[in-house]
């Protein structure tokens, strides 16, 4: 855990709000490159995750939070009581949405999706790569990094609803060329459709949740099933209405966990034997169906009877 001190807040847009993050003890913060995230310990009581955004040159950290309607505490907290000076506490970044090497990079954007394809906007003109950054808002007032974004060539925003925009924004598959997308989930659907559509492999195409997938409803918890630690051979039942992570807390097994809504990849485990019914946002499909796979302990569950995991 880093003890880190709010340095500043400001506007970006009307909806949104840029926080400045500098270490208590005055030293360089941990490095950190585009598409990484920290979690945030606010004093509400919550823990979020946060995209790094700006310059990963600078030693403090940048993050920009939306207003939700439909805020759990975390949006609320930001917007309504954190002030400069509060001291918080956040993990070490971590990076389950690298921008790989790639001879073009097209990058999609929507509405508070920005934060981490900012960041990876700034280090590609830095580097020289050609890119094309597509950033998709309601309104141009409430568009965050606006400002900053406005020398680039390479940057557009668009109030046109991306869901008719995408297919003349998107290009055919081209060798060499891959897509980095954030945004909400429908949005990023509307991306993989249209660019299926067009060509594009799997591969090409990255992109990070930037709210978790909708919850299951009333009765789709799932049955019953054994998880069993592969280094002791404990195992114990999962109740319908209990996630594995809460079983092996219950058990005394140490679980990592942060956002608890399986998209964070805190909690990722290895899976030995067992067929995992997987419901995070953080693994890719090609991920999901490997032959060495991850279960997120937070939120997936098992299609067998008994789940195997590396613990």
């Amino acid at each position: 855990m880093l003890s880190v001190i709010v340095d500043g807040i400001w506007r970006e847009g009307d909806k949104s709000l840029a926080v400045r993050l500098i270490a208590e003890n005055g030293e360089a913060l941990p490095a950190w490159q585009p598409g990484a995230h920290i979690d945030v310990h606010l004093p509400c009581g919550v823990v979020r995750q946060y995209s790094l955004t700006g310059s990963c040159q600078d030693e403090s950290y940048l993050i920009c939070v939306g207003r939700e309607t439909a805020s759990r505490g975390g949006s609320r907290y930001v917007h309504d009581t954190l002030r400069p000076g509060q001291k918080l506490l956040v993990s070490a970044p971590r990076n389950l949405f690298p921008l790989l090497p790639a001879e073009r990079v097209l990058l999609l954007a929507a509405g508070i999706g920005i934060t981490p394809l900012y960041a990876m906007a700034l280090q590609l003109k830095a580097a020289g790569t050609p890119f094309t950054l597509h950033y998709y808002v309601r309104n141009r007032e409430s568009a965050a990094f606006a400002r900053e974004l406005s020398p680039f060539a390479e940057c557009i925003i668009h109030t046109a609803s991306p869901r008719t925009a995408l297919a003349e924004h998107l290009p055919a598959a081209e060798a060499g060329l891959h897509a980095w997308i954030c945004g909400p989930a429908g949005f990023m659907e509307k991306v993989r459709e249209v660019a299926t559509a067009k060509g594009w492999e799997d591969a090409q195409l990255h992109s990070e949740a930037f709210q978790p997938v909708a919850p299951l409803s009333c009765g789709e918890t799932g049955e019953i099933f054994t998880v069993k630690l592969a280094s002791t051979g404990e195992r114990w039942p999962v109740p319908a209405d209990k996630t594995i992570a809460q079983v092996l807390q219950a058990n005394g097994v140490d679980v990592p966990l942060s956002c608890e809504m399986g998209i964070c990849g805190a909690c990722l485990t290895p899976v030995i034997d067992g067929v995992v019914d997987h419901r995070d946002s953080v693994q890719s499909e090609a991920e999901k169906s490997a032959v060495n796979q991850h279960v997120a302990l937070c939120c997936s569950r098992s299609h067998s009877g008994e789940l195997v995991i590396g613990l």
